[in-house]
């Protein structure tokens, strides 16, 4: 069927069960890729990090995680990323100290920015929000579509705008109680 090839699972760092990863995602060092159960990848996604993603997790379609191999992506159980949305976990610092191309031998390159950038268990971003480094999206919280988020999230929290603000609180009963029928505390 068109549309359905898949990803070489087996060059994962690890990978549970019932997985879908579009063989249209580029996963760059996918030997530091650890991949839960009941995930999808969609076409488009763009990792060059390493990654830790979690179970019953969705990433849709041209989701871009950039920051190399010295940085790190996590999204939690239960966790979800929107269309378009941009996960910066590294990045050159542009102080003029040096040129920001990875193509400049690293003696002539500015400062490099590496971090992890976590999205927590049932939290839920966007389509094409932006998440600057060293952010953490906290339990429960929910990034409205096009928010700019540059500090971490309080736990079961919406934010909106650029820069992200908070707007309400979030309901967490029903899901907790959901995550522990299916094993989850």
């Amino acid at each position: 069927m068109p549309g359905s090839e898949q990803f070489d699972y087996s060059l994962l760092k690890s990978c549970g069960k019932d997985v879908f990863i579009s063989a249209r995602a580029e996963i760059r060092r996918p030997h530091l890729v650890s991949v839960g159960s009941h995930v999808a990848i969609d076409s488009g996604v763009y990792i060059t990090t390493k990654a830790n993603i979690g179970d019953y997790t969705h990433i849709s379609p041209y989701v871009t995680v950039i920051g190399g191999e010295k940085s790190e992506f996590v999204l939690g159980h239960f966790a979800t990323v929107a269309a378009g949305s941009r996960i910066i976990a590294g990045s050159d610092a542009f102080l003029g100290e040096g040129f920001t191309s990875v193509t400049v031998p690293a003696e002539f390159r500015d400062k490099v920015e590496f971090s992890t950038v976590r999205i927590s268990r049932f939290a839920g971003v966007g389509t094409n929000v932006i998440l600057m480094p060293g952010v953490c999206i906290g339990e429960g919280s929910v990034i409205g579509a096009g928010a700019l988020v540059t500090q971490d999230t309080e736990p079961w929290t919406i934010y909106v705008g650029v820069p992200a603000r908070p707007l309400k609180i979030r309901k967490k009963e029903v899901l907790l109680e959901y995550a522990k029928r299916l094993g989850y505390e």
